[in-house]
């Protein structure tokens, strides 16, 4: 049997639009960040949202509900709230409370589990996702709340452009709670890992890149993504962590091809 039998396109087109989708908003969002400064905000909000499916499928509310998805949505907009008063209130600390608020969401969706015999799977399925198994179906709602997200975001200049820069800072409140929207649809969609990771490395890979940067980031991304759900496939791997692996080579391989053209680009700068 040939290894290129695994590649069933039926499952990994999807899962791949799915991948595309989630880059679109966190893409953007993560250069934020990182000019923010607050690296973990997405790994706490998307605790606290996971926080909240499992509180949801703990009160026997069926997965993909609209029970689940306003309890989730609920607690990441309460979440956000709260981590922007310590931007406001505690700024010296907030990176260290937001630490504090991660490890506090993830015991409670710990003690919360703790007596569903089936526990150890659903907090595996939210912590590295299922972005196999997505459907059609899935994405489109997904696909019109980024939209809305997007459309505000750009729409507000917070995105910079595709040119370059990172966009304005202001209204950080908004900032906050498109951040958490977006990041609440992602983590039922490709789960916490996936989501930190397409917030912070292919922004990571393109810190240095003068021309472009968004769009780079773009590229870098859906590049990480299609490798990674190949070599699940041929390999029958779990999708979520060999994403997570493939996006940190592809993305370290990015910036250090933009370092290396910017340290040449300098050197040639220099007169002799």
């Amino acid at each position: 049997m040939s290894l290129f039998s695994n590649l069933d396109l039926s499952i990994i087109a999807p899962a791949f639009l799915a991948g595309l989708l989630v880059l679109t908003t966190h893409v953007p969002l993560g250069r934020q960040v990182l000019s923010r400064g607050i690296i973990f905000l997405d790994l706490a909000i998307a605790q606290i949202a996971g926080l909240g499916v499992i509180i949801a499928y703990s009160l026997g509310w069926e997965a993909g509900g609209w029970q689940v998805q306003l309890i989730a949505m609920a607690a990441a907009l309460g979440g956000a709230l709260l981590l922007y008063a310590t931007e406001t209130l505690w700024e010296d600390n907030q990176e260290a409370i937001i630490g504090c608020v991660f490890v506090l969401a993830a015991s409670g969706g710990l003690l919360v589990l703790s007596s569903n015999p089936h526990g150890g799977e659903a907090l595996k399925d939210l912590l590295a996702g299922q972005i196999l198994w997505v459907s059609y179906s899935q994405l489109i709602p997904v696909a019109i709340i980024y939209a809305a997200v997007l459309a505000l975001w750009f729409g507000l200049g917070f995105g910079g452009g595709l040119r370059g820069g990172r966009g304005k800072q202001q209204s950080p409140l908004l900032f906050y709670a498109l951040f958490a929207i977006s990041v609440t649809t992602s983590v039922q969609l490709v789960g916490v890992y996936l989501v930190f990771a397409s917030l912070i490395m292919p922004a990571l890979a393109v810190q240095k890149v003068r021309q472009h940067p968004l769009l780079r980031a773009y590229v870098t991304g859906a590049c990480a993504y299609a490798a990674g759900l190949m070599l699940s496939a041929l390999w029958d791997l779990p999708s979520g962590a060999t994403i997570v692996c493939t996006m940190a080579l592809v993305c370290g391989l990015s910036a250090a091809v933009a370092n290396g053209k910017l340290k040449a680009s300098q050197d040639a700068a220099v007169p002799l």
